[in-house]
């Protein structure tokens, strides 16, 4: 089962749309987060907002969303 639901995630979306793009955007930010780790360079990417038990950076950034840490807005 997924979590958090799809129901509950929509809360915070105005579509489906909206909430895969955010979320697969957010994902690639916390991906380049943790490969600039050995860098020492960490201006451009900010880290995850949420404490997870799971290493799914997608799973991870649906949890910040459903938290309300990310706004799902986009232009129409």
């Amino acid at each position: 089962m997924i979590q958090p639901r799809v129901d509950e995630l929509l809360e915070h979306a105005d579509s489906r749309y909206g909430l895969v793009i955010a979320g697969a955007k957010r994902a690639r930010q916390i991906n380049n987060y943790h490969h600039q780790l050995g860098e020492g360079t960490f201006e451009d990417f900010p880290p995850p907002l949420v404490q997870s038990r799971s290493k799914n950076y997608l799973t991870i950034a649906l949890e910040e969303i459903a938290e309300g840490k990310i706004k799902v807005e986009y232009p129409r």
